[in-house]
């Protein structure tokens, strides 16, 4: 009898074992199935939250960079540029004397700390790094100088174009260049801030407008960092993701093939608040040598046209949509037309 009773015993244990097993291996498999059925359906559209928000922009270089030469009256009154045709603009000072420079206030301590004439700068040209030998003229009884003009960081105003899963965001929809050389700045990093917008500047034939912002750079006003200058666009990383987007309503990514000519709407904030404006898409130009004009468009809301003029400065990376879908970011304005400017394809912002 008590054999019959653990028969029975490790006969329901045994089934037991089997149908919780086995209903566990069948519902992993369900799971499976399913997380492999949202990757295939959600990786042929991808979706972003567009933008449309002012930013304050800060750009730290690697290096300082270059703007060119000059001559210096010597210790004995004579006139010297010792760095002519060893130096150029656009170059970037890493190093002197093998002293590590990552900006203007350390190139100036390092030239201040020169007990001789003789230096060896650390330049970055065209990508490749050299190493270029000068000479210091002494000034006065303890100064020396290089005669070089110098330029370490930039700041400006622009908007932001789209937030991504990830938090990184894209804004600009083009690069930024030194004023002086209209070199693409080549950063080691950067923050974004927080900004309002102070005033506009309207737009006239011949005159390109311009926004005027506020921006306090403190670390109360940090949204997030800089990772990447390109002809694209600024892009980074979105810290307080709440506080700069305010509608966190994803839209879908459009392909370059899906845009057509005819109505859109930019988004931005030059009223104060986000809202979309009238546009038209005039041309579409998928062989364009430059990455950030490939669409061409013409601001038609009387609103904005009144405000603004068209397209001003710091409206660089308003969002165009059309269809319910985002299609590129505002770049450029034409200098003689304010109310028609270039977009770039968002597809191209989203290669960074």
């Amino acid at each position: 009898m008590r054999r019959y009773w653990y028969r029975r015993i490790l006969i329901m244990v045994l089934v037991f074992t089997v149908s919780v097993g086995g209903g566990y291996c069948i519902i992993d498999s369900k799971k499976k199935m399913f997380r492999q059925e949202v990757s295939a359906g959600t990786s042929e559209e991808t979706m972003v939250i567009p933008g449309g928000m002012p930013i304050g922009i800060y750009l730290e270089t690697k290096g300082v960079m270059v703007l060119g030469t000059d001559k210096i009256t010597g210790i004995d009154g004579m006139k010297q540029e010792p760095s002519a045709h060893k130096v150029k603009a656009g170059d970037y000072i890493t190093a002197i004397n093998h002293q590590e420079i990552k900006d203007k206030s350390q190139l100036i301590s390092a030239v201040k700390m020169l007990d001789s004439d003789d230096v060896v700068l650390e330049i970055r040209r065209n990508n490749e790094k050299i190493q270029v030998k000068t000479e210091a003229v002494k000034a006065g009884a303890d100064e020396y100088k290089l005669g070089i003009w110098v330029r370490d960081n930039a700041q400006g105003l622009g908007t932001v174009t789209f937030l991504d899963a990830q938090s990184r965001f894209g804004a600009l929809g083009h690069g930024i260049h030194d004023v002086d050389t209209n070199e693409l700045l080549r950063i080691s990093g950067g923050t974004l801030y927080t900004t309002s917008i102070k005033d506009i500047q309207k737009g006239a034939d011949g005159v390109p407008g311009g926004m005027e912002g506020i921006i306090i750079y403190n670390n109360y006003n940090i949204l997030g960092s800089i990772t990447k200058n390109t002809d694209a666009g600024i892009f980074g990383v979105i810290d307080r993701i709440d506080t700069l987007f305010s509608d966190q309503t994803p839209v879908r990514v459009a392909k370059k093939e899906e845009i057509k000519e005819g109505p859109a709407t930019i988004r931005c904030a030059v009223e104060g608040k986000v809202r979309e404006y009238d546009v038209e898409i005039t041309g579409i130009d998928f062989t364009t040598p430059e990455v950030n004009k490939g669409i061409i468009l013409k601001v038609t809301d009387k609103e904005l046209l009144k405000v603004t003029g068209g397209i001003v400065q710091g409206m660089s990376g308003s969002p165009i949509l059309q269809e319910g879908k985002i299609i590129g970011a505002v770049t450029h304005v034409f200098v003689n037309n304010p109310a028609k400017g270039y977009g770039i394809f968002i597809e191209n912002m989203l290669d960074q």
